[in-house]
């Protein structure tokens, strides 16, 4: 995606000068100056998930809601550690405890019990256990599950790709112009990075039958993710 703004002279150089004074002030008068906006993406497959889950569990008092849920949560943790899951991966999210309540037109609400809610984050880093983990979950006592959600651990190669491809596209398009115009491109004015960003792929859930047991095993498809990068350049064209 490209969006061009093309000025002349001493006016366009005025008009810069209002917000970026300090770009600008370095024109010469006899140049034109010419605004281009480029977006590139770059593409890759994730190669790390975050799944919340965890156990609600409701009792008649406060203590029974919540010793059950801490028991029933030990287990869980105990399968994300023994499914290979570090501790620095695994971060509470969320423990709560709540009354539940019945109500009766015309009658104030009665405490029926409580209910206790412990949540944590998980980063899976190995995504061909994803599936087997999150199964083992909830064999353990997980009552709650969502996601996953899919990133790219260490996303800086494939910014700086689609950086290159956005100066190398806005470039082409200066080239274009100037040559239009019977002008050459002098230099790079500024260059402002804008926008852009993660675009998450949506992850594919699908049980897969397994063949010694008639269980199903849920696998999981990453997909690929987009990262973009959107560029506005500043060039000084002149003869």
């Amino acid at each position: 995606m490209l969006a061009i703004a093309l000025a002349a002279g001493t006016a366009m150089t005025a008009a810069c000068a209002q917000t970026t004074a300090p770009a600008t002030s370095m024109v010469s008068t006899d140049g034109t100056l010419l605004s281009v906006s480029a977006e590139a993406t770059s593409k890759r497959v994730p190669d790390v998930a975050t799944i919340s889950t965890g156990v609600v569990t409701r009792g008649a008092d406060t203590n029974t809601a919540m010793r059950q849920n801490a028991e029933q949560m030990a287990k869980v943790m105990a399968a994300l550690k023994g499914g290979g899951i570090n501790e620095r991966d695994i971060q509470t999210t969320g423990v709560n405890l709540n009354p539940q309540y019945h109500y009766e037109q015309n009658q104030p609400p009665k405490i029926t019990g409580y209910e206790a809610r412990n949540t944590v984050s998980v980063k899976v880093r190995d995504l061909a256990k994803l599936g087997t983990i999150m199964d083992t979950l909830v064999a353990q006592g997980a009552n709650e599950l969502n996601g996953p959600s899919f990133e790219v651990d260490k996303p800086d190669e494939a910014y700086d790709e689609a950086r290159r491809a956005a100066l190398e596209k806005a470039q082409a398009r200066a080239e274009m112009y100037a040559k239009t115009l019977n002008l050459k491109v002098r230099r790079i004015v500024s260059i402002d990075e804008t926008g852009g960003g993660f675009r998450p792929p949506v992850p594919v859930m699908r049980a897969m039958a397994m063949e010694a047991k008639g269980a199903a095993d849920t696998a999981i498809s990453p997909g690929e993710s987009s990262l973009s990068v959107n560029l506005n350049i500043v060039f000084e064209l002149g003869r």
